[in-house]
């Protein structure tokens, strides 16, 4: 069964916006490593309308660093499965997940290849809730903004973890991966 692995950058302060955290090279070749252990990408409707608004060709390059290049052309081609209630359809190499998450989910796992990969807010919350996840990684920013989004709010259950790994950054940023303990 191929895993589902769940990675997010979060300050200190629990804050998990996107446009709060300081994004450079080493982060952003963490990330395409990361989307190097999945064959397809598990999206929310939001997590994916804001990726294909970034990194869809033609996307805008002239606002952002050369070093982001390798980790958007990464995104850009990746497989995508797109859980939506709203949306009507989906392109950019994506398909709908429709109907019980749970099953459509079990079933995505359970077709050969090296993994799956989720980001967002919503969605893993929801897979968390369903025990879906098999590995967590926190890349925990060193700063503090005091305000946003938070991981996981409204979990129902504790899921207890097993710290796997551990990675620091010139930035100070501290990448933790963890397993359920099941």
């Amino acid at each position: 069964m191929r895993p589902l692995r769940y990675s997010i950058n979060v300050t200190l302060d629990g804050c998990c916006d996107h446009r709060a955290m300081p994004a450079d090279e080493e982060l952003h070749r963490h990330a395409i490593e990361n989307l190097d252990q999945a064959d397809a990408l598990l999206f929310g409707r939001v997590t994916y309308e804001m990726m294909e608004a970034a990194f869809r060709p033609p996307a805008g390059t002239g606002g952002r660093p050369e070093w982001v290049e390798p980790f958007a052309r990464t995104i850009d081609a990746a497989k995508k499965y797109v859980v939506s209630s709203t949306l009507d359809r989906v392109d950019w190499n994506a398909e709908l997940v429709r109907g019980d998450l749970e099953q459509a989910v079990q079933q995505l796992k359970r077709e050969p290849g090296k993994g799956l990969f989720t980001g967002g807010v919503k969605l893993p919350l929801a897979l968390a809730e369903l025990g879906l996840i098999d590995e967590y990684e926190f890349v925990v920013q060193p700063r503090l903004v005091g305000h946003g989004p938070t991981l996981f709010a409204g979990l129902s259950k504790y899921v207890d973890l097993r710290l796997v790994s551990r990675l620091e950054f010139g930035s100070g940023a501290v990448a933790m991966r963890y397993e359920p303990r099941r």
